[in-house]
């Protein structure tokens, strides 16, 4: 059975798999500054970190002593690894004589140094060297041979678009392809990472989140390809309490377990202060909660829901309860989702309040990925164990407009909880109406919700006007019956 060995960077042994396959050659492709040597290098470090020797052959005439400057700013970079586990040779000279000089060089170094890895940096300049596809071919193809034979692997780097390279006959006699780009959105740039190629061995496809760092080159994967839907999932019959009886009892019993909810609410309405509530019920009985919040500082967070008679300050010393507060102003959606998953998995959180769906859904860049992005998040989250709600602000404090088309968590999520403000009689009421709880019965009538310095309150049903979830409610008239 073929070996496969870890890169030494998790994410990507994931995108590739689990690994780079033994005796396999592989090409990181892209434009300068793109990080392509930093990732390659990364890898030496890491072999070398394990105690397996590592061949670094420069293939340009300038001085390897500038490489290893560049290098010395990351955390992977040990200057005690060269010379001991990694190796470095001038492969120039021997280039300038021709394929069959050049691939001697590196088999009999690799031979010399017993080494695992050939890392060969600057494969662009061996094709303008040559200027001969022949030449590349076969230089290729006895380097690979060469190499098999060792059981070794070898990592070259090249500096065209992915689409460029792939019209070139190296296309073809390596094993995989690593594409590593840069696109500019507006005022940042985004790093990708793409696997356009690995020969006999499943992998991720899609183009992925990168970033270097002090500690050099991490990854965050699509959570499209990454969770999978459970299929034998069942859910289960617990409930998760808000711990107001009046919203309990129309929830009949509180939110299912596991579930995931949207509360859509106008600005000012409570919707804040009622995730903050769900949470610190929870966290009182034992059940660890964690919000998320995009726009108030915790300071802040806390101050408001003090004023409610709702003191956050004891579950947060205790850690039953954690807020995060995180402006999104350079982040993209798969930090944010990665983020929230790392802390759910890591404190082992049983309740989850995201107040700010609307700013997690602004930093998708590829309007394209809401839904599946969002549908994999909730199938991750179900599958920890956490029963989750996702708070949205909508536009008007009034009106007849009611469309959540926009939002595909609406769609995904089991329930769905709407406040707002009304206009009745000249004075402005909140209103609570239960849209939809996909694994339960519920009460359907609208009712008034009251925020004050006593609490959150949920009371009687509104039935002395229409049109309540427009926003601008019509008081009913009674007529009285006409007597002969």
């Amino acid at each position: 059975m073929q070996r496969i060995i870890s890169t030494g960077i998790p994410k990507l042994d994931l995108l590739l798999g689990g690994g780079i396959p033994e005796r396999q050659t592989l090409v990181v492709t892209g434009d300068p500054g793109t990080g392509k040597t930093i990732l390659c290098s990364q890898i030496a470090f890491a072999f070398a970190a394990r105690g397996e020797n590592v061949v670094l052959a420069s293939v340009a005439s300038e001085s390897q002593d500038k490489l290893l400057h560049e290098l010395q700013g990351f955390s992977f970079f040990d200057a005690d690894r060269i010379g001991k586990e990694l190796f470095l040779v001038s492969a120039y000279p021997a280039l300038q004589k021709g394929p069959k000089e050049a691939k001697e060089l590196l088999l009999r170094t690799m031979k010399d140094r017993k080494a695992k890895l050939l890392f060969v940096d600057g494969l662009r300049s061996v094709r303008d060297l040559w200027q001969s596809e022949g030449k590349l071919r076969d230089f290729f193809y006895e380097l690979n041979v060469g190499l098999a034979q060792r059981e070794s692997i070898a990592l070259f780097t090249t500096e065209y678009p992915l689409a460029k390279l792939m019209g070139y006959p190296e296309a073809t006699t390596v094993d995989g392809i690593v594409s590593v780009s840069v696109a500019r959105f507006g005022g940042r740039l985004v790093r990708r990472i793409q696997v356009a190629k690995l020969r006999g061995r499943a992998h991720l496809t899609s183009e992925h989140l990168m970033h270097i760092t002090q500690q050099g080159i991490s990854i965050v994967p699509r959570l499209e390809e990454t969770v999978h839907a459970n299929q034998s999932f069942e859910p289960p019959d617990a409930r998760a309490e808000f711990g107001l009886p009046e919203l309990d009892a129309i929830l009949h019993g509180g939110l299912p377990a596991q579930s995931t909810t949207l509360i859509a609410g106008s600005t000012g309405v409570g919707k804040t202060l009622l995730g903050a509530q769900f949470l610190a019920h929870g966290a009182a009985r034992g059940e660890p909660g964690l919000l998320v919040t995009y726009s108030e500082p915790v300071g802040r967070l806390v101050k408001r829901a003090r004023g409610v008679s709702l003191d956050l300050r004891p579950l947060l010393e205790s850690g039953t309860l954690r807020i995060h507060y995180t402006p999104v102003t350079n982040l993209e959606s798969d930090d944010l989702t990665d983020q929230i998953l790392r802390a759910v998995r890591e404190h082992g959180v049983r309740r989850l309040v995201v107040d700010g769906i609307g700013e997690l859904e602004e930093s998708i860049l590829d309007r394209s990925r809401l839904r599946g992005l969002f549908s994999s998040l909730i199938i991750a989250l179900r599958d920890l164990g956490t029963t989750s709600l996702f708070i949205k602000e909508v536009a008007k404090i009034a009106g007849p407009d009611l469309d959540f088309s926009d939002t595909p968590i609406s769609v995904t999520a089991e329930n769905l909880l709407f406040f707002r403000h009304i206009e009745l009689r000249g004075r402005l009421h909140r209103i609570l109406s239960i849209l939809k709880m996909r694994e339960s019965s519920y009460d359907p009538y609208v009712r008034e919700f009251a925020v004050t310095n006593r609490g959150i309150s949920v009371l009687a049903p509104l039935e002395s006007a229409e049109g309540l979830l427009t926003g601008v409610a019509r008081p009913l008239v009674v007529h009285a019956e006409a007597t002969s």
